[in-house]
């Protein structure tokens, strides 16, 4: 009844919500709905405005549209690579079936560049994984790859791929075919981050010069790091603080339904300041302007940023974990730093048409991310027909669920349009030592059934969303799984959402997974291959990594290394 009362007095405010979604507790098997097409990004294919059980199976008077293409067609997949470029896949692929090669492969790199030099070294990496995973050291160079895929139909997501490589970013593949994008960047100096920048800005204008192709026209994309911007133990205290100021919350509703009304604030507010006789009205008020009568987790979080925490923590009856973890002056300053830094960013990219995306990263660092991605949602995914900002969420942890719906529901209330990547996730093995280290819980799903699980269910409830909206929502499934995928297609069919609609789109990494890219794009998905570049020795973290994922990924790699092999076959047989 709270809930319901809460929801009808927003909608009749300035606020804007649709209605109110269930954020702790999410049931995604079935659903029953009805919607209406309308003339936006979505496209509906069906004048049937009933849909019934939308996962998995396509009801039998939806007429379905978008085919699903032959994966294993060679001759799509490879029609654009020369043999030569097929020979060092396969060597590469094949290379990273020997676990004993890729295991060494850091330290045998190293004494090679030291008895050979690292100009030798760097030209046998150009002819072989450097040239296979990169498209080369900067944009210059990375323009005529750029320029083949979108002769194929397939778009490019331009991603700087210097990498920290002091170990504290280890990661393991989750699974099969995992799409894994992730790397921490090296923080040195404001200066350095200001560097960053140019290079996400060269990126961007890069990406806008491009444009697109086919499906893909005036649908670029421009991948970014948080790390890139600030310090990452910035970030992590700031995750902190963030977290505790989410516990605070909590400790304040004390019935658990998730609102706060003025009583419950009241007295939440006296258990924990010391200036409730003065404050609490102010404070109440300012955190519910449109005078609904209560507070929910949105609103909180919205209202209290990071840089108000030392002014409220001078209330606090006693030093607690929000204290500890607020935010000093000098790190306040160097936030507003970060923060400049991602506005420049969002602002170019506004200004050019083209789409950011905000990679994901490990869980200590994430709250803050989302603090940051959250406040260029608000400014630049406002107007216009499309979100110009995404988030990331690994669909391996347990939260990704309620984080997503949160973020939609932000959405609909504060009445901007909603950008999500959807990955399974990359920093499988040492969030688990980390967790195991703090004495705390698990944070991803304990099997990887359930991973598959959450990631389509989470492709289902965004397209499912998309039909239902007033604002444009769109999702980028980034993914090597086959069967995600399908199921995404099935979906898409399910919906009513064709595939030349910016709703949903495709992406896996330069270099692997070509035939689920390139029949993708054959058949007019629109399509996108991420584009890393770097200077060699800039990128050997990332290339390790590609070398690591498909030692790990043998079942996948054994798919397109089979594939290279009967294409290189024919090829020669022809030639006999």
């Amino acid at each position: 009844m709270l809930a319901s009362r809460y929801t009808a007095t927003l909608a009749s405010s300035s606020f804007r919500m649709t209605r109110r979604i269930s954020i702790p507790h999410i049931q995604l098997t079935r659903h029953y709905l009805s919607y209406s097409s309308r003339n936006k990004s979505t496209v509906a294919l069906s004048s049937d405005e009933t849909i019934e059980e939308y996962r998995c199976t396509v009801p039998s008077n939806t007429h379905t549209r978008n085919p699903i293409p032959d994966f294993n067609d060679a001759r799509v997949t490879y029609e654009n690579k020369s043999t030569i470029e097929l020979l060092r896949a396969a060597a590469c692929f094949q290379s990273c079936k020997f676990p004993l090669l890729v295991e060494n492969a850091e330290s045998l790199l190293r004494t090679s560049r030291t008895i050979f030099g690292g100009t030798i070294i760097d030209a046998i990496l150009k002819a072989t994984i450097y040239g296979h995973f990169c498209a080369g050291e900067d944009q210059d160079r990375i323009r005529p790859v750029m320029q083949r895929l979108e002769n194929s139909g397939i778009g490019s997501i331009l991603d700087y791929a210097a990498e920290n490589d002091d170990g504290d970013s280890t990661e393991q593949p989750i699974t099969d075919q995992a799409m894994v994008t992730a790397r921490e960047y090296d923080y040195e100096s404001e200066a350095h981050c200001d560097k960053h920048v140019s290079t996400f800005l060269q990126c961007i204008n890069d990406v806008a010069s491009m444009g697109g192709g086919g499906a893909n026209e005036n649908h670029g994309y421009a991948a970014i790091k948080i790390t890139a911007l600030g310090n990452p133990k910035l970030l992590a205290r700031l995750s902190t603080a963030i977290v505790e100021a989410k516990r605070l919350f909590a400790a304040f509703d004390q019935n658990g339904n998730g609102l706060l009304s003025r009583e419950d604030f009241e007295a939440g507010y006296n258990r924990f300041f010391v200036d409730g006789d003065v404050r609490i009205k102010e404070i109440f008020e300012e955190f519910d302007p449109h005078e609904t009568g209560y507070i929910d987790y949105i609103t909180w979080s919205m209202m209290l940023s990071p840089q108000d925490l030392p002014k409220i923590i001078k209330s606090c009856q006693a030093a607690g974990r929000l204290s500890t973890a607020c935010p000093t002056e000098e790190e306040i300053e160097l936030l507003d730093a970060m923060y400049e830094r991602g506005l420049k960013l969002g602002k170019e990219a506004a200004k050019s048409g083209v789409r950011l995306l905000i990679d994901a990263e490990q869980v200590r660092y994430q709250p803050a991310i989302d603090n940051l991605v959250l406040g260029l949602q608000r400014q630049f995914n406002v107007g216009g027909d499309k979100p110009i900002i995404y988030n990331t969420y690994q669909c391996y942890l347990r939260d990704s669920p309620e984080r997503l719906r949160t973020d939609v529901e932000r959405s609909e209330r504060f009445n901007y349009h909603f950008g999500a990547k959807l990955v399974r996730g990359a920093y499988m093995e040492s969030e688990r030592e980390l967790a195991t280290s703090l004495n705390q819980p698990d944070p991803i799903h304990p099997t990887i059934e359930e991973t598959h699980k959450c990631y389509n269910d989470s492709v289902d409830y965004l397209l499912r969303h998309s039909t239902e909206s007033d604002l444009n929502v769109e999702v980028m499934c980034a993914t090597h799984n086959q069967t995600s995928i399908v199921h995404a297609i099935e979906s898409m069919n399910l919906f009513g959402i064709d595939r030349s609609a910016s709703t949903i789109c495709f992406a896996q990494l330069y270099g692997m997974s070509d035939q689920l890219t390139f029949n993708l794009g054959k058949h007019g998905y629109r399509s996108f291959k991420y584009v890393p570049y770097g200077e060699v020795d800039e990128v050997m973290p990332y290339l390790l990594r590609r070398a690591r994922e498909n030692s790990a990924i043998v079942g996948g790699a054994t798919i397109e290394l089979d594939m290279i092999t009967a294409e290189l076959g024919r090829r020669f047989q022809v030639l006999s």
